[in-house]
């Protein structure tokens, strides 16, 4: 009896405690797997593309670019882009660069007319793209620094492209689908600053003590199967006959 008092103390209690974060945690777990990862990342609004060869006609060389611009790359990659070839320079202090690969020089300003249209031409499905806003700071949902613009379409699910204002790629993309995603997903992990960290104490604490309320619900149950068996045997058995007192005439 006190092992089954103890434990229904600790159930009990500490179930108060963590009871509204072992909803979250199964509600997001729901949300979480009955959301295609795909949607929420917004693959099924990308259209298909075909890989393009990359044209080297009137590339500079290298060396030619990086002694022009003093650099000392640790890496440097060649890639076709919608505003032509580029070298992506990484220099061995700073951040990388991204120069146009035809002149040596950065690229020139991307306006917003030109980041419609390669934000559109991205898109796949019958909206349209209904603005699109340079942004001095990258916003914080879209896992980069620097300026980006951010291209606005009017589908349900309200489609957000965020285009580089160098090469006019399609760096990320984020809808209302992934929104909903990244609020389950920082309260399963109780990270409502970056949604990154899953190793901070108090998601430690959180799940400690979640893991005592199932092991005292499990001390609980056994307690209560261990009584129901011994009520079912007795029931099962019958009840002891009552024997008179009178063993003959007197």
């Amino acid at each position: 009896m006190k092992l089954l008092r103890l434990s229904a103390q600790i159930h009990k209690w500490i179930a108060v405690l963590v009871g509204l974060q072992i909803l979250f945690w199964v509600g997001g777990g729901l949300v979480m797997t009955a959301i295609p990862i795909e949607t929420v990342r917004g693959e099924h609004r990308v259209r298909t593309a075909q890989p393009q060869a990359l044209d080297l006609t009137g590339i500079r060389a290298l060396d030619a670019v990086v002694a022009e611009r003093n650099l000392t790359p640790t890496r440097a990659e060649l890639k076709s882009t919608p505003r032509g070839p580029a070298w992506l320079l990484t220099p061995t202090e700073g951040a990388p660069i991204t120069l146009d690969a035809r002149t040596g020089q950065t690229f020139a300003p991307l306006e917003a007319d030109e980041a419609r249209r390669l934000a559109t031409a991205v898109y796949r499905g019958g909206a349209q793209a209904v603005a699109a806003t340079r942004l001095n700071d990258a916003k914080r949902e879209t896992g980069r620094t620097g300026p980006l613009w951010r291209v606005d379409f009017n589908d349900g699910e309200k489609t957000r492209f965020y285009v580089s204002p160098d090469t006019g790629e399609v760096i990320t993309r984020r809808s209302a689908v992934w929104r909903l995603y990244d609020f389950f997903w920082r309260l399963h992990i109780l990270d409502f600053k970056t949604g990154e960290n899953f190793n901070h104490p108090l998601l430690i604490a959180a799940s400690a003590l979640s893991l005592v309320v199932v092991l005292s619900g499990f001390v609980l149950l056994w307690i209560r199967l261990e009584r129901d068996f011994v009520q079912w045997r007795v029931r099962r058995g019958g009840k002891p006959r009552r024997t008179s007192g009178r063993t003959g005439n007197s």
